[in-house]
């Protein structure tokens, strides 16, 4: 069983439940295009499914695990299907009305609303965890223990194309050996979210690395080569601790490292963000069992979000979560863009006032 199944049958272990696993089958394909190595792992499981899930790597080991409990209640004859294409990929699919529910690791944005309108989609927007989108290195490397956000935007900008190729490039005290990266696909929001953390602006990056919207991808990648770098998802790096170590993050307040306490306590700023849900039931051919799905997602959010290595919500949100579902509250409280530096506290207060 590969790391990702041993960390979902220990989340169902938290819902108290005994698993009869799903088989799921992995399959990675390396291609290159645009001096990118885009590597994907795409995530499928063998039954159609009554619900059909699709989007962020990050969000998928949560509803993963949430799906293949719900599965193996007796009572509920729809069946979950999960699939990864990351969060811009999963929004294709969900505003062309082709899957009930998008899992995403950034807000959906203007032009996916659109698209959404045209096609006649609503959606209910649900906050389900927080996430430190971790920067991580291999074991090996004993040189780095902390980077800087300026650093970072030296390693992946634009300008740094074929250009930043070392580490003693990036700090002088560092190495003179090859720096070799890895980061998330253009489909990703993970991918979204950096770029404008680090970058300064969505979308600009480096295209000279090697790319995945599967995390899953990214961290057995790095785990095998000294001189990468790379960054994903916190839930990622604490499945595959043992073989990864996570740099210390300076946005100017010296370095602090993820961990559910540094999220909790706004201090890991700014790659602490909210993951999220999009549900749209009244498009799906049995929306009864959307509703009765994600009813149950939202309760079992707290522990499975816990047991995978991300943050829950504040109880309140989770309870405005089941509020804004069951009135079919349309609609999202970003206005189409990412807010970088939010905090529990802050996403929470926009849950209340939408």
């Amino acid at each position: 069983m590969n790391a990702r199944l041993v960390k979902l049958a220990l989340a169902l272990g938290t819902l108290a439940l005994t698993t009869n696993c799903t088989t799921t089958t992995n399959s990675s394909q390396t291609q290159e295009s645009q001096k990118v190595t885009q590597v994907s792992s795409t995530q499928t499981i063998a039954a159609t499914g009554d619900i059909r899930i699709d989007g962020s790597s990050t969000v998928y080991p949560i509803t993963q695990a949430i799906a293949k409990a719900f599965n193996l209640e007796q009572n509920n004859k729809a069946k979950v299907a999960v699939n990864i294409s990351g969060t811009s990929g999963g929004f294709e699919k969900f505003c062309a009305g082709q899957t009930d529910i998008s899992n995403a690791s950034r807000p959906i944005f203007k032009a996916e609303m659109e698209a959404c309108r045209k096609n006649g989609v609503r959606f209910i927007e649900l906050p389900i965890a927080f996430d430190a989108l971790t920067i991580v290195v291999h074991p090996q490397n004993n040189w780095a223990k902390d980077i800087t956000i300026a650093e970072l935007k030296k390693m992946w900008e634009p300008a740094a194309q074929e250009k930043i190729t070392t580490w003693k490039q990036v700090r002088a005290s560092w190495p003179n050996r090859p720096l070799k990266l890895f980061g998330a696909g253009n489909k990703s929001g993970t991918f979204d979210y950096f770029t404008e953390a680090t970058v300064g602006k969505t979308r600009a990056s480096r295209t000279d690395y090697t790319a995945s919207e599967d995390d899953e991808v990214l961290a057995n990648g790095v785990s095998k080569d000294p001189n990468a770098l790379g960054y994903f998802g916190y839930a990622y790096y604490e499945e595959h601790q043992g073989k990864l170590k996570a740099l210390a993050v300076n946005s100017g307040k010296g370095p602090v490292l993820p961990s559910r306490e540094t999220v909790e306590k706004a201090n890991y700023q700014p790659l602490s963000r909210p993951l999220f849900i999009y549900v749209n039931p009244w498009g799906a051919k049995n929306k009864e069992a959307v509703y009765k799905f994600v009813n149950f997602y939202v309760d079992k959010a707290p522990k499975v979000a816990t047991s995978v290595g991300y943050v829950p919500l504040p109880a309140e949100a989770y309870r405005i979560d089941q509020v804004h579902l069951n009135t079919g509250k349309v609609g999202t409280v970003f206005g189409g863009e990412a807010q970088l530096d939010l905090t529990l506290a802050e996403l929470l207060r926009k849950q209340k006032q939408f």
